[in-house]
C-alpha cells in the first residue's frame, strides 16, 4: 500500500504528550491503555505506515519511567474468551505478553483479575501466576457502581479493593481486549493514591476513534466497523464542543460513562476542572502523523470491506448475530462502498467456477493475482501461496518445486499417525515441506526468500479457509477474506 503514515513523527509527538500527561500531574500518571500493545495491525492496516510495534516501542523508549498493570476480567477468563486474531483465550494472551514485555526491558509490576465473584477458572488462573512467582491482585465489582458516587469513592467502593504497590512514574493499565475493567483500576488505584497524599493523575490512550479527523473519516468508520460487535458507535464530543467550541470524535462508551467518571475523579481530586470532556482525558496524538489522507482514506476502506466478510463468516459460523455484519454493511452504504470494491475477490471466484473447486486468490505489488485451487494434495490456500512465491521468484509454474519424496511422508504421518480424516497439506505442512526442499534445491529456497513480500498483500478464498491456514495467512500478515460459505458438507471441520 502507498504509505500515509509517519510512524516515527508519531512516536516523537506520544511520547512528547505522555510525558507533558506525567509532569501535570506531579510525576505519577495512571495511563489507560487500550488497544494492542504488539502487533497492531489493524492500526497497520487502516494507516499504512504506522508500525504494528508502535506502541510497545513508545513504552519501551519511556521504560525507566513505566511500569505495566495487566488487567483480565474473571468473567472473560471464565467464558474462555478468545482473542480473535491469535485465536488464543485472554488469559492465555496475559501470559504471552508477559513474556514478551519482559524480553524489551519494560518492567511488569502484576496481574489483576478484575470482576471477581468466585469463578473456577479465575482461581486457577491466579494459582498458575502465583506459582510462577508473579503478584497477582483481585478485584471484585465495586460496591455503589454507576450511581452511588459517594460508595463508590469509599473504603466501601474502591477502598475495597487492594492497594497496587507501584513505584514508576508512568504506570500503564492494559489488557487483552475491552471490557476488562481496565478503568475501575485506574481510578482505583488513584483513590488509594490520594489517600496515601499522593495527587496522582489518570489519562487515557486509545488510538481509535481519531479524535482530530472528521466524523466519517473513513478511518473512524473502520474503527466502528471493527467493534460492530461490541455496538460501538462514533460521536461528536458534546462536552468538548460545549467547553472549547471545538468539533472532536469519541465513541459512545466514552461520551456516557463520562459524567460518572468526572463525577468519580471530583470526588477523589477535589478538582471539579480536572477534565471538561472525553476527549481531555486522551493522549493520542495519531491524527498529527497522517501525512497522505488519500492513501489513509483508501486504506481504511479497504479495512471496512475486510470487516464485513469477517462479520459475515463469524455469522455462518454461530458467533455472532445477523445485526453485526448488518450493521457495517449500512456503515459501507454510508461509505458508497460495494464488495466489488476490493478487487482480489473476483479473481477467486472465477478460479472456483471455472475449476469446480474451492479457491484463493492473492493480488502481488505489481497487481497481478495469482490463483490457488483444491486439488486432491493440497488446500486452496496451500496451492495459492505456492504459486504466489513461485511467482515473485519469476520460477515457471510447472516447475516442481515439491518433492514426492518429502511430501509423502507428510501426508502418511497425517493419515496414520494422527489418523486426521483429510490427509491434504495444509498450508503449515507446505511451508514445512518447502523449507525441507530448500536445503538442496535451490528454487526452492528462491521460493521461500519471497514469503517476507507476502506481508500486507491482499487475498480472499472463495469458501472459509480452514484454521491452520488461516492463522498462518494471519502470522505471515496476509489480509485474508473469505466468501461466507462453508468448503463442504462436514459439520468438523479443523
Amino acid at each position: 500500500m502507498k504509505k500515509g503514515f509517519d510512524s516515527n513523527l508519531y512516536a516523537q509527538l506520544q511520547t512528547e504528550k505522555i510525558l507533558q500527561r506525567i509532569e501535570k500531574f506531579n510525576n505519577k500518571l495512571y495511563l489507560e491503555f487500550g488497544g494492542k500493545l504488539f502487533d497492531d495491525m489493524h492500526a497497520a492496516r487502516v494507516l499504512p505506515g504506522f508500525a504494528y510495534n508502535a506502541k510497545i516501542n513508545i513504552l519501551r523508549a519511556l521504560k525507566d519511567k513505566t511500569e505495566i498493570i495487566f488487567v483480565v476480567s474473571a468473567g472473560d477468563i471464565e467464558r474462555n474468551k478468545i482473542r480473535a486474531d491469535f485465536g488464543i483465550t485472554y488469559d492465555m494472551d496475559v501470559l504471552r505478553l508477559i513474556d514478551k514485555i519482559r524480553k524489551l526491558g519494560i518492567s511488569i509490576n502484576s496481574v489483576t483479575v478484575t470482576q471477581y465473584e468466585g469463578q473456577p477458572a479465575a482461581d486457577v488462573f491466579v494459582r498458575k501466576l502465583e506459582r510462577r512467582g508473579e503478584k497477582v491482585y483481585i478485584h471484585r465489582k465495586t460496591k455503589g457502581y454507576p450511581t452511588d458516587v459517594n460508595t463508590i469513592v469509599s473504603d466501601e467502593g474502591y477502598g475495597a479493593n487492594p492497594y497496587i504497590e507501584t513505584t514508576k512514574p508512568l504506570v500503564v493499565i492494559t489488557a487483552p481486549g475491552p471490557g476488562s475493567g481496565k478503568l475501575a483500576t485506574c481510578l482505583s488505584q488513584l483513590y488509594h493514591e490520594y489517600k496515601r497524599g499522593v495527587k496522582a493523575g489518570y489519562a487515557k490512550f486509545e488510538t481509535f476513534p481519531v479524535w482530530n479527523l472528521p466524523l466519517k473519516h473513513p478511518v473512524n468508520v473502520a474503527y466502528e466497523a471493527a467493534t460492530a460487535d461490541l455496538g460501538d458507535v462514533n460521536m461528536i464530543d458534546p462536552y468538548h464542543l460545549e467547553a472549547y467550541g471545538i468539533t472532536t470524535v469519541n465513541y459512545n462508551r466514552d461520551i456516557e460513562c463520562f459524567p460518572i467518571v468526572r463525577s468519580i475523579l471530583t470526588k477523589i481530586t477535589g478538582d471539579e476542572n480536572l477534565y471538561r470532556s472525553p476527549t481531555d482525558m486522551g493522549v493520542n496524538m495519531a491524527g498529527f502523523a497522517i501525512t497522505d489522507d488519500e492513501a489513509v482514506r483508501y486504506a481504511a476502506n479497504q479495512e471496512i470491506i475486510r470487516r464485513y466478510y469477517k462479520a459475515a463468516c463469524d455469522y455462518k459460523q454461530g458467533l455472532c448475530d445477523a445485526s453485526v455484519p448488518q450493521r457495517i454493511m449500512l456503515l459501507m452504504n454510508e461509505s458508497k462502498l460495494s464488495l466489488e470494491d476490493r478487487k482480489v475477490v473476483k479473481p477467486a471466484l472465477e478460479k472456483a467456477a471455472q475449476s469446480g473447486e474451492s479457491a484463493v486468490a492473492i493480488q502481488l505489488e505489481d497487481g497481478r493475482f495469482i490463483t490457488g485451487r483444491t486439488t486432491s494434495l493440497m488446500t486452496a490456500c496451500s496451492a495459492c501461496v505456492l504459486n504466489s512465491v513461485k511467482a515473485l521468484a519469476g520460477i515457471s509454474d510447472d516447475m516442481l518445486l515439491l518433492l514426492p519424496l518429502v511430501l509423502e511422508p507428510i501426508k502418511s504421518l497425517k493419515k496414520d499417525v494422527f489418523r486426521a480424516d483429510k490427509d491434504k497439506l495444509n498450508l503449515y505442512d507446505v511451508l514445512t515441506a518447502l523449507s525441507i526442499c530448500a536445503a538442496t534445491n535451490t528454487l526452492a529456497q528462491a521460493a521461500l526468500n519471497m514469503l517476507p513480500r507476502l506481508r500486507g498483500l491482499e487475498a480472499h478464498g472463495s469458501c472459509m479457509l480452514n484454521d491452520t491456514d488461516m492463522g498462518v495467512m494471519r502470522k505471515m500478515g496476509v489480509n485474508i477474506t473469505c466468501e461466507p460459505e462453508f468448503a463442504s458438507k462436514d459439520l468438523y471441520i479443523k
